[in-house]
């Protein structure tokens, strides 16, 4: 509300106009603010990671005690192995060299991968994490159906690895969403964000190729059984 102030001058009230000084009150907007919980970094994440780091090292420290590693024989630089695998986390991008390039498996590729994770935190997808809808249904439908032909026909190969794992999160992904279960395993699919999705994918895909080189190749690449070609040692 404003706030009105009459007033006269010092002389004769007939010749003098009253004067009225009008005196705005504040406009401000009314804003509603959340403040989000704050956890301190020390000493409680500090404390979760140094007892993970323990953990983890006395884990790595009895493995080594009860099982030998797999070394193999001496290095020799007149022999090459038969077939010669990258370690366990080069080895799904020593996969995708069976269906790609070596430029677009050892390059472009992992370039793609390190870019997305650096944009990833100025996206807003990293704010905000709504659950899928239905209204979304029809664009995500679209986009795995066009993914799905361009990693089919787009590439030099049919890429298995990266197709299955596409069609299966992508259909345990709708299935969620479509469905009208109270059941708390349809609650939970259908509260899972875009994001969650997008970052499972990845997940599976990743293992798959790793898996797929470790265990079925064997010499030439070419595809085997575990317990065949001395793919253990």
């Amino acid at each position: 509300m404003s706030d009105f102030i009459t007033a006269k001058s010092s002389g004769d009230a007939k010749r003098d106009p009253v004067r009225i000084v009008v005196v705005q009150g504040e406009a401000r907007p009314a804003v509603d603010v959340d403040d989000e919980e704050l956890v301190m970094t020390f000493p409680h994440l500090l404390v979760r990671e140094s007892l993970a780091f323990i953990g983890l090292s006395l884990g790595l420290v009895l493995l080594s005690i009860f099982v030998d590693a797999p070394l193999g024989d001496l290095a020799d630089p007149t022999r090459t192995p038969n077939p010669a695998k990258a370690p366990w986390y080069f080895v799904g991008l020593q996969e995708l060299l069976h269906y790609y390039p070596p430029v677009v498996a050892g390059v472009v590729l992992p370039s793609l991968l390190l870019f997305a994770l650096a944009i990833v935190p100025y996206a807003r997808i990293n704010l905000v994490r709504a659950p899928l809808e239905r209204k979304h249904l029809p664009a995500v439908a679209i986009a795995v159906a066009a993914i799905s032909l361009v990693l089919a026909f787009g590439a030099h190969h049919v890429v298995w690895p990266l197709l299955v794992p596409l069609w299966l999160v992508g259909g345990v992904m709708l299935l969620g969403a479509a469905s009208h279960s109270s059941r708390k395993f349809f609650v939970w699919l259908r509260s899972r964000s875009l994001p969650f999705w997008i970052f499972l994918w990845f997940l599976v895909a990743a293992t798959t190729l790793t898996l797929i080189g470790m265990l079925f190749r064997g010499p030439g690449w070419s595809v085997t059984l575990p317990w065949r070609d001395g793919i253990f040692g």
